[in-house]
């Protein structure tokens, strides 16, 4: 079975966050980039449950985990 792929703007909206295209693009220049050795879920800019959804996403490799992964790819590159 193939698994559903998600997009950031419907990753934003499992977090809890306003998911139109401006408004993730503020998320992003205010929460980034983060320190080289900070794992995607430790960062400040969550609060407990979204740090757990993040985190279980990539250990579990859910379906979210590549929408995750380019999400981290993105807060760990410079803007």
């Amino acid at each position: 079975m193939e698994q559903p792929v998600h997009h950031f703007s419907e990753l934003f909206e499992q977090l809890g966050l306003a998911s139109d295209a401006a408004s993730i693009e503020r998320f992003i220049q205010r929460n980034a980039p983060l320190p080289e050795t900070m794992p995607l879920s430790e960062a400040p800019c969550w609060n407990e449950g979204q740090a757990a959804f993040l985190q279980e996403a990539i250990e579990d490799d859910a379906d979210w985990a590549e929408v995750v992964d380019h999400l981290d790819a993105t807060m760990h590159k410079p803007h």
